[in-house]
């Protein structure tokens, strides 16, 4: 979808100045548009207007199938002009605004997502609402028009009604957004357990994954399922997280040519997926893959990681100057669903050869009849059969099936390559590079790929340069496309929680000491601006400042405890507190993880598959930190890193540090404690010192040994 979707006029409204690309992709529609802010309620109130407040991304199909229905009609541009003062917001902009108008449709609807239609009163408190609405009544919706002249004439005549309503929805906002569990339960490793058993519950044992249509792969509780198979030898969560990355990876929902996921699939059986392909869904099953590797050694995680690596390295990425693109559309235009994606019979015989063509219908399942109901010709790339199934169909060895299937990738690619390129939202975001930023250095740890070291280095260092002012605070984006001013938008908890992540993995990665003191600053300024002192745990945006009033919904405090779609922000801000106290040996970041979790307790069971991260943040609280530092450099200290990586745990780290880093200042406090006072064995330059929590083994120098000690140490015991 280009970022321009209405034809070019003369006419502009105000969204021509906005930075983000689905509001300038409005920029020429007849509707007289605002951005989220002041003037926008300002005028509302002055004209005494309700709001029409729309909610949408520029990887949105049904936002854009909206925008050309409607906001493009001049008919309805004029209903909406004489009636309503319209704002646009783009979601990945104002997570916070889209965060707690989706609360409220839920509350009046039943239901949210994207576009996201509220109708307001002037002060933005939501009266009424949906998602999509059609230009004329169908699916059972009634058309836009007729509701945008009846929600008019309610604000006009039955004024009382609407306010009712809007106190009503607002008074579910504050409840729903402000999860509390505390005093009603207590943090146990059994409370870890009835999370995943609830996630085991929905485990669909045939095709992968959890529940039925549509599918969304849930990373954080795939990776919750992997601790408890690793540290509990639980046969039905190594199975459940075995199955899914194994059935995602052979689906439609995944790019087979390219490599990267589509952002979820509208069936049970990963086949046709929605093509949009988001950054945040990538980032975070790439770390699924790579733990997958990383614990079972399986070259098909291997591979699936490095391809998802090498989608963003080539699509996704600001190779100079370092940063993670935000998403990649789905379609063209809005008279192609995934057309950039997918293939008639007619297209691969086009571009393959005869004996190529035999054996990518056989592996891709491409035939006369396909998967799209817009174009039944169009087949969807996804792996039906065996390798020894296509073999024995086609006539051919196996070794010769596997050459043909991957000269058959090349050309098809090189094909799909002169086919116009969705558009590519070149915003980079900082809670989704920082993101970006983990899963490129867990994966160039496990897979030895210093190319993607080397480019999270370079992004992690651009994101503290250019979003993080040590004196004000961290911004919610780093940078606009084509270089736009960026309007500083706060950065909210996730921004926060997801730098801190990426700051203690830069230090683990580079022995950079810069890394480490920007992550104690980040942390604690994240709990000077969000930690609530008197009721426990982070609310997701800071408090108004001095003298200001938030706009509309924004009054609401809200404190995230759901998954959806990345890891929530209190999961992810105790999980950062307590890495860093592991290294500071700062009580406080523990004492604040401890008593963020607590505030969930009672509640964070009835969450299941959306409270992974919970899970894994309240494992990471009780087990011991399990800590391995390899002393050296050179290829054997390598050989004792690779050992001490194998096999995933949340709470293990390994440390790699060059002996003229053992001083006081040049490794973080807690663990130069631990090491300065142990000293190095006798006639060895490289070697290995494992401890569990405040307990060391001696140093080890033989591989062999590591991995045997590591393998026994695995048994879990609370601390204290």
């Amino acid at each position: 979808m280009s970022e321009d979707t209405s034809p070019s006029t003369e006419l502009k409204n105000s969204l021509q100045h906005a930075n983000s690309s689905y509001l300038r992709s409005a920029q020429h529609q007849p509707v007289q548009w605002h951005a989220w802010g002041q003037d926008a309620f300002d005028r509302a109130q002055a004209e005494d207007k309700p709001i029409l407040l729309d909610i949408g991304a520029v990887w949105c199909h049904w936002c854009h199938v909206m925008d050309r229905e409607s906001y493009e009609d001049p008919e309805l541009a004029t209903i909406i002009n004489d009636h309503y003062i319209a704002v646009k917001v783009d979601r990945d902009e104002r997570p916070d605004v889209d965060a707690r108008y989706q609360a409220a449709v839920s509350a009046i609807s039943g239901q949210g997502g994207w576009p996201l239609t509220a109708f307001l009163t002037p002060d933005g408190r939501p009266y009424f609402g949906g998602t999509y609405f059609p230009r004329e009544d169908r699916y059972g919706r009634p058309g836009f028009g007729r509701v945008l002249l009846t929600i008019a004439q309610v604000w006009k005549d039955r004024r009382d009604e609407a306010l009712e309503s809007a106190s009503s929805v607002m008074a579910a906002i504050e409840h729903n957004e402000s999860f509390s569990g505390r005093g009603t339960g207590q943090l146990t490793l059994a409370l870890v357990d009835k999370v995943a058993g609830s996630v085991l519950a929905k485990f669909d044992s045939r095709n992968g994954g959890f529940g039925s249509q549509p599918k969304f792969p849930h990373p954080a509780a795939l990776d919750l399922l992997l601790e408890i198979a690793m540290s509990r030898d639980n046969d039905d969560a190594r199975q459940a997280f075995l199955v899914t990355l194994e059935k995602m990876a052979k689906g439609g929902v995944y790019d087979h040519l390219a490599g990267g996921f589509h952002r979820y699939s509208v069936d049970e059986r990963w086949v046709v997926p929605h093509f949009e392909k988001m950054l945040y869904d990538n980032t975070e099953l790439l770390r699924n893959y790579v733990h997958g590797f990383q614990s079972f050694v399986r070259e098909d995680f291997r591979q699936t990681a490095l391809e998802i690596v090498g989608w963003l390295d080539s699509t996704m990425t600001d190779r100079e100057r370092g940063g993670f693109y935000a998403s990649q559309d789905a379609d063209i235009d809005l008279d192609d669903d995934g057309d950039y994606f997918t293939w008639t019979l007619d297209e691969a015989r086009t571009a393959l050869d005869a004996d190529e063509l035999a054996v990518a219908a056989a592996w891709f399942d491409i035939g006369d009849l396909g998967d799209m109901h817009h174009n039944p010709a169009k087949n969807v790339l996804y792996i039906k059969l065996t390798l020894e199934q296509v073999a024995k169909q086609t006539g051919k060895i196996e070794a010769e099936v596997e050459k043909l299937i991957a000269s058959a990738k090349d050309k098809l690619l090189a094909a799909r390559k002169l086919r116009p390129t969705p558009f590519i939202d070149r915003t980079l975001y900082t809670a989704w590079n920082a993101m970006a930023v983990t899963a490129y250095l867990e994966a160039a740890r496990v897979l030895r790929l210093d190319a993607a070291r080397d480019f999270a280095l370079l992004t992690l260092r651009r994101l503290l340069a250019e979003a993080w002012d040590e004196n004000a605070e961290l911004a919610h984006v780093i940078a606009y496309p084509d270089g736009a001013p960026a309007e500083r938008i706060a950065g909210t908890l996730d921004d926060y929680a997801f730098t801190i992540h990426a700051c203690i993995d830069g230090w683990f990665a580079s022995g950079s000491m810069e890394f480490y003191h920007a992550a104690i600053k980040l942390a604690d300024a994240m709990i000077e601006r969000f930690y609530d002192q008197t009721g426990g745990a982070f609310y997701d945006a800071a408090p108004p400042k001095k003298g200001t009033v938030p706009l509309g919904a924004l009054i609401a405090r809200r404190k995230p405890l759901q998954d959806a779609p990345t890891p929530a922000g209190n999961s992810t801000a105790a999980s950062a507190l307590l890495r860093l106290e592991s290294l500071s040996g700062k009580e406080q970041y523990r004492d604040v993880a401890e008593d963020t979790l607590t505030s969930f307790a009672g509640i964070v069971e009835h969450f299941g598959l959306y409270a992974g991260s919970y899970g894994l943040a309240l494992e990471r609280l009780l087990l011991d930190p399990f800590e391995v530092v390899v002393v050296g450099s050179g290829s054997d200290a390598a050989l004792l890193e690779a050992m001490a990586v194998a096999r995933y745990a949340v709470n293990k780290t390994v440390t790699r540090i060059g002996p003229w880093r053992l001083t006081p200042d040049g490794i973080p406090d807690a663990l130069a404690e631990m090491l300065l006072n142990v000293p190095a064995p006798e006639n060895a330059s490289v070697w290995a010192m494992v401890c569990r929590g405040r307990t060391c083994l001696p140093a080890i120098t033989d591989p062999e040994e590591l991995l045997k000690v590591l393998s026994e140490d695995r048994v879990r015991e609370t601390r204290p």
